[in-house]
């Protein structure tokens, strides 16, 4: 059933919400604040999925596609895409749990990555999009190109991930913490600050889960954000029901699991953009689309997905990412 999406929805952006889990702080603040604690946790995330979906598959329950790897495409999509979440000020997923907390620039930023996503993968910039992801190279796993057992390889990014974790445990001084104003199951959900890596390892269950429950309807996927956003809005635009799917009915689930959260824990508030702002936002939302677009996913679904599967693609645009990302907050932040 294809309300497994708007579930698995639901549960992802309440707890990026609730665990502030933002991809765009985590890639940003190496550089800004040289502050690595959310990107370790954002490889969390990749860790625990990439052993949930191996094991599955090795169980004969999944049977994930890797995508070819357009190198280019990949490249000088990646790079836009990062570039675009600093403008934005959130990636795709962000812009959606945030709007879902009244960020009104974070609706621009959306709207205009759904825009220009369409306008890339389904719109008069598709045989653009669709020539340059058609030169490919043969190569499309690190396992297979190194002729190794994808088990070494997620052994040894848990043995990575783990070390960091406990890094970044033991460096971790007393957060000062406020007078609590609800108890019980109320306090933990809404009040009580959330550790991010116990935010990161829910986050990576909840991609086990769309995993699971796609396949049920069909789809052959996990967590997805650019594919289904244009089958919204080919849906509001045609009123065409075969657009509606587990992955529209995910990213609806987004914003409203972040409403849910935001609301309940009271940080729920119409914030509207300076000029300035709602221009960066417009600027970012186009380069999310444009370069997710070419690059063949997000930081969902190259960040934390082809990154689990150990696809060529995911490996090369999770740096060229961070690398965008970096130098936007460079010429934004830093020169300025």
């Amino acid at each position: 059933m294809i309300i497994s999406g708007l579930i698995c929805g639901l549960l992802l952006g309440f707890v990026m919400q609730r665990g502030r889990f933002c991809i765009t702080g985590a890639f940003r603040d190496m550089y800004l604040t040289k502050s690595s604690k959310m990107f370790v946790a954002f490889l969390v995330v990749i860790t625990v999925q990439a052993i949930g979906v191996l094991a599955l598959q090795e169980a004969g329950v999944l049977a994930p596609k890797v995508k070819d790897f357009a190198l280019l495409a990949t490249v000088i999509g990646a790079f836009l895409f990062g570039a675009g979440i600093v403008l934005a000020g959130g990636c795709s997923a962000g812009s959606l749990y945030r709007a879902g907390e009244g960020l009104i620039g974070s609706w621009i930023a959306f709207f205009s990555y759904m825009i220009c996503s369409a306008i890339f993968r389904a719109g008069p910039l598709k045989e653009f999009t669709s020539s340059l992801r058609k030169i490919t190279i043969e190569q499309q796993t690190l396992y297979g190109t190194l002729g190794v057992s994808p088990w070494l390889l997620v052994g040894l990014l848990t043995l990575i991930t783990l070390y960091l974790v406990f890094r970044q445990l033991r460096k971790q001084g007393a957060t000062i913490q406020l007078k609590a104003k609800k108890s019980g199951l109320a306090h933990l959900l809404f009040e009580k600050r959330w550790n991010p890596f116990v935010s990161a390892l829910l986050i990576g269950l909840i991609a086990i889960l769309a995993w699971l429950t796609s396949v049920q309807t069909g789809r052959n996927g996990g967590l997805g954000i650019t594919g289904p956003t244009v089958q919204a809005l080919q849906y509001v635009t045609t009123g065409d029901s075969k657009f509606v799917n587990w992955g529209t009915l995910l990213i609806l689930g987004i914003l409203i699991g972040g409403f849910i959260a935001a609301k309940f824990s009271q940080e729920f508030r119409l914030r509207v953009p300076t000029a300035k702002e709602a221009v960066n936002s417009v600027g970012g939302g186009i380069l999310m689309g444009a370069g997710a677009s070419l690059a063949g996913g997000c930081s969902i679904g190259n960040g934390l997905v082809e990154t689990a599967l150990f696809s060529w693609q995911g490996w090369v645009a999770l740096p060229l990412m961070v690398l965008g990302t970096w130098t936007a907050a460079y010429f934004l932040f830093v020169k300025n």
